[in-house]
Order: C-alpha cells, then sequence, then structure tokens
C-alpha cells in the first residue's frame, strides 16, 4: 500500500487511514479478530474491455458488491487474498489478477467482537470472460454479470469501484475501456 498513488484526496485520506492501522496493530490488523478494524481484500472482476462487471448478490448483507472477504493466516498478500475470494464466491477458475491496487474503502458491517466494525478494504482488479457463467458460491444468492453502465445497483463504494477499475483500464488501453455515463456520486 505503500507504493499506492491515490487518485484523489479521499483515497490519500484512506491509504494513510490503512498505514496507521497497520502500524497501530502490526501483528493482526489484517486479521478478522483485530477488534474494531481490520483489513479485508477484494476484486471487481470484469471484462477486458470494462464495459461488463460480474458481482455477487452477498447472503448476509443482502447486497449486489464486488467479491472479497476477510484475509486468511495462510494467505501470502492482499492481492492473494483478493483472488481467492475472486476464485471462491465467482466459481469461476482461471481469473487473472491485475498488479496493483484499484481503489480503497472503509466501511463499518456487523462483524467480529465489536459491533459494528470497520472493513477497511483494498481493491483489486480481476479480468474475466464475460461468457463464461459463473455458478456462484454459498456466499451469494446470486451472481452475474452486468453492464458497467447499467449496474443493478446504486451503492456509491460499488459505483466509485467501477468507475476507478474503468479508468484503469482505459489507462492501459484508451481503446479498451469507454467512459462510464453513470452519474458521479
Amino acid at each position: 500500500m505503500t507504493t499506492l498513488v491515490a487518485g484523489d484526496a479521499q483515497q490519500q485520506e484512506l491509504r494513510d487511514r490503512f498505514l496507521a492501522h497497520l502500524d497501530a496493530h502490526p501483528t493482526d490488523g489484517w486479521l478478522r479478530d483485530c477488534a474494531g478494524a481490520h483489513l479485508t481484500a477484494s476484486s471487481l472482476i470484469c471484462s477486458p474491455g470494462g464495459d461488463r462487471v460480474l458481482l455477487v448478490h452477498h447472503r448476509k448483507l443482502g447486497r449486489w458488491l464486488q467479491t472479497g472477504g476477510h484475509l486468511e493466516p495462510a494467505d501470502p498478500s492482499l492481492a492473494a487474498a483478493a483472488l481467492r475470494e475472486a476464485t471462491e464466491e465467482s466459481g469461476l477458475p482461471g481469473l487473472q489478477l491485475l498488479p496493483g491496487i484499484v481503489h480503497l474503502d472503509a466501511h463499518q458491517v456487523p462483524c467480529g467482537p465489536v459491533r459494528p466494525c470497520w472493513h477497511l478494504d483494498v481493491r483489486h482488479l480481476v479480468l474475466a470472460d464475460p461468457d463464461r457463467q459463473p455458478p456462484g458460491s454459498a456466499e451469494s444468492t446470486a451472481v452475474g454479470w452486468f453492464d458497467a453502465d447499467d449496474l443493478p445497483t446504486d451503492e456509491p463504494s460499488v459505483v466509485r469501484l467501477v468507475r476507478a477499475a474503468r479508468a484503469r483500464l482505459a489507462a492501459q488501453d484508451p481503446a479498451a475501456a469507454r467512459p462510464s455515463t453513470q452519474p458521479a456520486r
């Protein structure tokens, strides 16, 4: 996270908050048992052009979200945890994790010994073929591909993540990702 180039002031503030959390909790800041807050890892799975995104309807939260969750002690990195979660929750093998962090988010959820708990979510970008139908997992009531300009949710953190992912893809290949027409949140 120290090499993350934050795109705006909010992302810079979150980066600083996450690093301060890890400084204050050097041995458990990424584990679910860290009371009050802990890092989580998630991924937006999208088509190579960024026009389609895969979302899961989270069973416990009842919302359409990107894949992601808690780090496991065996995860060698945040990126590895994000890819593991994407594979588990989508049911799709052979996903392609792009290098680097695409977005940061902090949100409260009913989790851990202190409720609510802050999830300090480090978000990655994963590519997959949108013609492959995801079988999903028991953690979700549904999983599916959606047009990036017509999401099944107006959840601000998901909309911001999709926007950040499309910007990353456009920066790598300007012809690959067309700009979003969704209003700014």
